[in-house]
């Protein structure tokens, strides 16, 4: 009998799945791209390549690990033995262990972000907001004991285990995330001229309406859902056979929505009110959200509440990259997860350091053009994501028999055959135009 760790409720695995998927894509990266790509229609584009594409895709992500009930590279190995599937496994390690090397740079920097919140001095008179986030990102020191924090912060979730450790900081987490970004969402409301970030969310401007468009949404959605990395594989290892599986993925890709609709109702209506610009880019949340929190009461407050916030977010995230590691790392062997998580995230620490120096001692080197942050950043989500979401599509599709999907997945004959359709045709064809778009078109 299998002594391997397992969630100890349905709600606990939802929601430390929903904390993999709703990080900075869904609080950082998804009201920037929604803001420089026309707001509404990418929003729409968004949310119908989640339900349509994402969700299917998660669906065969949670039925391959739960069914496997072991690491991705086991479980690929005992699934389809003396096959390459496996391989699959090992692009979800390098993935993680990529991601998770600039990941915790950008921890960092939030790091930094809560300290200067905490005495207060993010706002008043004289802060120039633009200069502050290029000293914070190009001083060496500054940017490295962050990074080191902010993966001890991941390190000491992960270390203690599923129940102890993942289980426990998100059903904390992920609730309180919830709650302060609806709070956050009806202060923002409030403001007067509040309800121009409202129009710019939801009624469309069809002339963004486009193939572009249609590319970034699509690709937004499975970054967003953290899928073609393992770690859903991962998760769902440890969920019961008992557990509903789409459900679950359901129940993951709605709370994602739902945090990244609630993330930009929280920044575009304060943005529209204070006179600002929706379309700052990737430096709307360190720049454009000081200055807009600045000039509203309790501002200091409220910036610290959402750094916070974002911090939360981050972490869920990181604590699943580092768990695709350590899993593959221990294999079934819990006894050694102490060791083996302090290993590998020191390993991914000692990675990440150029990636924080990028911006600094190190911004000269380019690679490909690519500072070295954005050219592993570009290798994980233009490359890696897009490999692996492709491949675990195609063994869910064509792979495992009818008979074992329709087992896994106990959903009416309807809703069967429209996954089948779509993991079979729909989303590799869709996985292959963003990977040929984003290499060799962007």
């Amino acid at each position: 009998m299998s002594s391997r760790d397992q969630f100890t409720s349905k709600i606990g695995f939802i929601l430390a799945a929903a904390g993999s998927a709703i990080g900075l894509g869904a609080i950082w990266k998804f009201p920037y791209m929604a803001g420089t790509n026309g707001g509404s229609v990418f929003i729409i584009l968004f949310v119908i390549c989640t339900v349509l594409i994402g969700l299917p895709i998660l669906i065969a992500e949670f039925m391959i690990g739960r069914r496997g009930q072991k690491d991705p590279i086991t479980s690929f190995k005992e699934q389809a033995p003396n096959k390459p599937w496996f391989m699959i496994g090992w692009i979800g390690l390098v993935a993680c262990g990529l991601i998770l090397s600039f990941y915790s740079v950008v921890g960092g920097w939030i790091l930094s972000y809560i300290l200067r919140a905490v005495s207060f001095s993010l706002t008043g008179q004289g802060v120039n907001f633009s200069t502050l986030f290029t000293d914070i990102i190009s001083n060496p020191w500054e940017v490295l004991i962050a990074q080191a924090a902010f993966m001890l912060l991941t390190l000491f979730i992960v270390q203690a285990g599923i129940k102890n450790g993942i289980e426990t900081a998100s059903k904390w987490m992920m609730p309180i995330l919830f709650l302060f970004f609806i709070l956050l969402f009806i202060r923002s409301i409030t403001l007067d001229g509040a309800m121009e970030g409202v129009k710019f969310m939801f009624i469309p401007d069809w002339s963004y309406l486009n193939g572009d468009t249609l590319m970034l949404a699509l690709g937004q959605a499975f970054f967003s859902l953290s899928i073609g990395v393992a770690a859903m594989i991962t998760y769902a290892s440890y969920l019961s056979r008992k557990e509903k599986i789409v459900t679950s993925a359901v129940n993951v890709a709605s709370m994602n929505i739902a945090i990244s609709l609630l993330a930009g109702l929280v920044i575009f209506p304060a943005v529209f009110a204070l006179g600002f610009s929706p379309t700052e880019g990737p430096g709307l949340v360190f720049i454009m959200i000081p200055a807009v929190f600045e000039q509203l009461p309790f501002g200091g407050f409220l910036l610290l509440v959402f750094f916070i916030l974002l911090l939360f977010a981050t972490v869920t995230s990181a604590i699943a990259l580092l768990e695709v590691v350590v899993s593959i790392g221990i294999r079934e062997k819990s006894a050694q997860r102490k060791k083996a998580s302090w290993l590998l995230a020191s390993i991914i620490f000692v990675i990440g350091i150029p990636s924080a120096l990028s911006f600094g001692i190190l911004s000269d080197i380019t690679i490909f053009e690519r500072s070295i942050f954005d050219f592993v950043d570009y290798v994980t989500s233009a490359i890696l994501m897009p490999i692996g979401a492709f491949l675990t599509s195609i063994f869910a599709g064509y792979y495992y028999s009818k008979k074992i999907s329709r087992e896994e997945m106990l959903a009416s004959p309807v809703v069967y055959n429209c996954w089948l359709f779509i993991v079979r045709y729909v989303a590799p064809l869709s996985i292959a135009a963003i990977f040929i778009n984003k290499v060799f078109f962007s």
